[in-house]
């Protein structure tokens, strides 16, 4: 079966409110299982393509700090 999992994902969370996509990823963190990560990477990826050149910055400080 061949099965698109960027738009498995996007379909599962489309229309979904700010605290539902909120919890979603909540969930996703504190459950900790590996097998959710390319969701959250799905997720990251909307938020990336979607914001422009300085709300990209921050997250790269963000995540830089967040590493060290």
């Amino acid at each position: 079966m061949d099965i698109n999992l960027r738009n498995a994902v996007i379909h599962n969370v489309s229309g979904n409110s700010q605290s539902q996509l909120r919890d979603t990823i909540v969930d996703a963190i504190q459950r900790g299982e590996e097998k959710l990560l390319p969701g959250l990477g799905v997720l990251f990826e909307v938020i990336w393509q979607n914001a422009d050149n300085q709300e990209q910055n921050m997250m790269l400080e963000t995540l830089e700090q967040g590493l060290k």
